[in-house]
């Protein structure tokens, strides 16, 4: 048995493969330009447009200001129209991949999976994703009062979300890539077991809307060079260490986002270290879709209250605690691989 280490779910939680199936999982993972020659396939001078840290932190705020976007709800819904009409606006083709899925607690999610393809005609394409919905409860706050709470989510959910905006409307703009991009938001992300359940939490309730479209992707047959997951990537203090699953399913996919971060200056933002193992919407995207994907997601690791920082999961992660830094570093950093790879 293979056990990935617990550090609470997405709060770093135990996930558990057979010593048989994490080789084939990892054998299946190569794709024509994933090779160790390319490991820092990304140009040695900073290269492609300006990420506008501005920008992304307005449609963050854009996306909060419907409120928390927890799932069936009348704000998930408004923002969820939102977001694709922006993405449709930079010159996507936009489909909206619903399905009902049963969680945890019996409940039926009305999920929507939003993919914006930009340039959908080009076969050679990578997988931008993030999740949109925000968590129904704030079962990490201090106050056993908020545990019922919804989170607004701008750091987990908005900003993610946020940096896709952006760097949809900045390539629609410059209009220079030689590859299609499919930009991914993925619904029902953050309806995991509450720590606050007597359920136990195998895993398999989060990332539900990314299980989902793993199985049954928008277009049959699609495939991706590579991909890459963003999670809470715009909080105070964030650093973007090498996520363990990743590095074990996608790690050429974890050096060129490295590199990168390294020749556009914020290589202080991305540490040359392993952080912890997070079940993620990458996970079932390498175990399913067969796509290498690493996970760019917030660790903090001197953090009393949760390494994904002092206000994940409780009524704190608000605007307040978004960093237009960090949001640029994120940015930028996949500015360059995108670029790199012309």
């Amino acid at each position: 048995m293979y056990i990935y280490e617990k550090m609470g779910r997405k709060s770093l939680i135990v996930t558990i493969i057979t010593a048989i199936s994490l080789p084939v999982l990892l054998g299946s993972c190569k794709t024509k330009r994933q090779t160790n020659d390319d490991a820092t396939l990304v140009a040695q001078i900073p290269t492609g447009p300006d990420f506008n840290a501005d920008s992304a932190y307005s449609f963050c705020k854009a996306q909060c200001d419907f409120g928390p976007r927890t799932m069936n709800s009348a704000a998930h819904e408004e923002c969820g129209r939102w977001i694709a009409d922006k993405f449709k606006q930079y010159g996507c083709t936009v489909t909206e991949q619903k399905t009902d899925i049963t969680a945890w607690d019996g409940k039926t999610l009305k999920c929507t999976n939003i993919i914006a393809s930009y340039k959908p005609e080009h076969t050679t394409r990578v997988l931008l994703c993030a999740h949109w919905d925000s968590r129904p409860w704030a079962d990490n706050d201090t106050d056993s009062a908020n545990w019922h709470t919804p989170v607004m989510g701008a750091n987990d959910g908005a900003s993610g979300v946020a940096v896709l905006l952006e760097l949809a409307r900045i390539v629609h703009q410059a209009d220079s890539l030689k590859m299609g991009i499919d930009f991914v938001c993925f619904d029902a992300e953050d309806y995991g077991i509450p720590r606050w359940s007597n359920v136990s939490d195998q895993g398999d309730s989060w990332a539900l809307g990314a299980q989902y479209w793993a199985k049954n992707p928008h277009r049959h047959g699609y495939e991706a060079v590579f991909g890459i997951l963003l999670d809470m990537v715009g909080g105070q203090g964030a650093q973007f260490y090498k996520e363990g699953i990743s590095v074990q399913l996608a790690p050429v996919v974890v050096d060129k986002i490295h590199a990168a971060a390294k020749v556009v200056g914020f290589g202080s933002y991305f540490p040359d270290k392993i952080g912890g193992s997070v079940t993620d919407d990458h996970v079932p995207v390498n175990q399913y879709a067969k796509i290498p994907t690493a996970d760019i997601i917030a660790y903090y690791p001197d953090c009393a209250q949760s390494s994904f920082g002092p206000v994940w999961h409780t009524i704190n992660d608000t605007m307040d605690n978004i960093d237009r830094n960090t949001l640029k570093a994120v940015g930028q950093t996949l500015v360059q691989v995108l670029f790199s790879e012309n």
